[in-house]
């Protein structure tokens, strides 16, 4: 409660710098209108209306030496008064430059006595407020509101069964089951709320003398604040925009409950951000941000949905599949931003402007990022490494290529690290790809036997045990041994064979392999040689 007492002082505070704005941009406006001089001629002069101006001589030398001196009379005038504005308007620059700043209205501290007559006229005020029969009835029907929401929250715990007990893993809609039950905590929120809005509308539609419901209306505004504040404080897990949603959402809401809500946007309407046309305001700034976390939250569910269902497509390959699925990727990531222009009112020429400054950085900064994002681009049409691959960088670190992203490969390590790869690096150095084509590999086990061996028996012991290892490969070539050195204790020998896979994690052919041989040659009495040194006494 007190954390929303905070929130709500907050939003109070955002309110009155509203009205503080406002009220000193109509002060400013009053003060220079009123600074304003109007300068009348006192001495304009009519003629009467019983002379008509038609039937005058204006060639007699009198009326015209009078209409001369008026005229010099009018200038000298004119001459006089642009004087006497310069002489005011100096004044009043050497009074603001010497005078300290207008600080309105000198606030004079009332006395004892008329504190207390003040006081005790809103008092009078309020009783006469608590003791009408319009506000006796709105506090009946909050007081009843708040003592009936638990007895009829309880009733319906009991009778729905979604209320009851959480909702099993194989229910139907299980998402909205969850999100329902969820919201049972705040069961008699919501009927105090709903019990509230009827309340408003009874009063409202009884009329006088107890047609009034606007008491109602602020508790119930208020109630709906708080159970605003209650469902983020359960539904958003991230801290950062809990925190966010919370010191945002909450202060608007307490400004709506207000009635301020149309001053606020409008103040926020008039206060340009960025100079175009038409100009970027901060309301537009406050619906970008609205509008692009919703549809940016929309668009991420999208796009994980979609690439599910492309990859689940048996009927194209694999390599095909990562294709297309990055291609949607990236359309969707376009309309989204296409769409979240639009509901924020930016024009779509102002992508130019969005477009020129990504050029801009690319230019001053960022071309090792558009080179990695083409990379990545040309890496999935061309398909030189796909997903699955198994790959030896240029310094020497190998594994499985798990995911070709817009600017780096990630590449998993047989002992379970990822590694980032940037694109350029598939498109500028040379690297080893063991299963671009094929996964068959070829492997070796060695072993080596005295020099008292029969060699000759080793292949018929050796090779049909290899053979009849499941993994093994016939194609593209069988298993065969190979002499390969007259060791200083032993000759050495190599089993080539070939198999499908890489010998790592799941399977296990050298390690397999290398126990069969083992196992034969003890049953065939034949033994490892084991170095021996012989130590003379001369």
């Amino acid at each position: 409660m007190k954390i929303f007492l905070r929130y709500f002082l907050s939003s109070l505070l955002v309110f009155c710098a509203c009205l503080v704005l406002n009220a000193t941009s109509y002060g400013q406006e009053t003060e220079t209108q009123d600074k304003q001089i109007q300068v009348v001629d006192p001495t304009e002069r009519i003629l009467p209306d019983d002379v008509d101006a038609s039937q005058l001589n204006f060639d007699d030398p009198e009326l015209r030496q009078a209409i001369d001196a008026r005229k010099e009379a009018q200038a000298a005038l004119q001459e006089a008064d642009e004087a006497f504005v310069d002489a005011v308007i100096t004044q009043i620059k050497e009074r603001e430059a010497t005078s300290p700043a207008d600080t309105g209205p000198a606030f004079s501290v009332p006395t004892k006595d008329e504190a207390w007559t003040t006081f005790k006229s809103y008092m009078s005020q309020l009783w006469e407020l608590a003791q009408s029969p319009p506000f006796l009835a709105q506090l009946t029907a909050i007081i009843a509101a708040f003592f009936l929401s638990p007895m009829i929250a309880a009733i319906l715990r009991r009778r729905l069964f979604f209320f009851k007990a959480a909702p099993a893993e194989d229910a139907k809609f299980l998402s909205a089951r969850k999100f329902v039950f969820r919201m049972g905590k705040f069961l008699r929120l919501l009927v105090f709320v709903a019990l509230l809005g009827a309340a408003a509308f009874v009063l409202k539609a009884v009329g006088s003398p107890l047609g009034e419901n606007w008491l109602v209306k602020l508790v119930q505004g208020i109630a709906v604040v708080y159970l605003l504040y209650k469902v983020i404080q359960e539904f958003i897990g991230n801290d950062l925009l809990k925190k966010l949603s919370i010191w945002i959402i909450i202060p608007v809401a307490l400004i709506a409950v207000f009635g301020r809500f149309g001053q606020f946007t409008e103040f926020l309407e008039k206060t340009p951000v960025i100079p175009m046309d038409p100009p970027v305001t901060a309301m537009t700034l406050v619906r970008l941000a609205l509008f692009g976390g919703l549809f940016f939250w929309l668009g991420n569910i999208g796009n994980t949905r979609g690439q599910s269902a492309i990859r689940a497509q048996e009927g194209l390959d694999l390599a095909t599949r990562e294709v297309v699925a990055k291609i949607f990727q990236m359309l969707l990531f376009v309309i989204v931003v296409v769409m979240v222009m639009t509901f924020a009112g930016i024009p779509l020429s102002g992508l130019v402007m969005i477009i020129s400054a990504i050029g801009l950085g690319i230019g001053l900064g960022l071309q090792p990022v558009a080179a990695n994002f083409v990379s990545g681009i040309i890496i999935l049409f061309d398909r030189s490494v796909r997903k699955g691959d198994f790959v030896v960088l240029p310094d020497g670190q190998e594994g499985y290529v798990e995911a070709i992203n817009m600017r780096s490969t990630t590449v998993e390590t047989t002992d379970g690290k990822d590694i980032m790869v940037p694109n350029t690096t598939f498109i500028e150095n040379t690297y080893e790809n063991w299963t671009h084509k094929d996964p068959a590999q070829r492997y070796e086990v060695y072993f080596k036997v005295p020099y008292d061996t029969d060699i000759d028996t080793l292949e018929e012991i050796l090779i049909p045990v290899i053979e009849n290892y499941p993994k093994v490969l016939m194609e593209p070539e069988e298993p065969d041994l190979e002499l390969r050195e007259f060791g200083e204790y032993g000759i050495h020998f190599a089993i080539e064979f070939w198999v499908s896979g890489i010998d790592d994690g799941e399977n296990k052919f050298t390690s397999d392999l290398n126990y069969l041989v083992w196992r034969t040659l003890r049953d065939n009495g034949i033994k490892m040689p084991i170095p021996r040194r012989e130590v003379k006494n001369l």
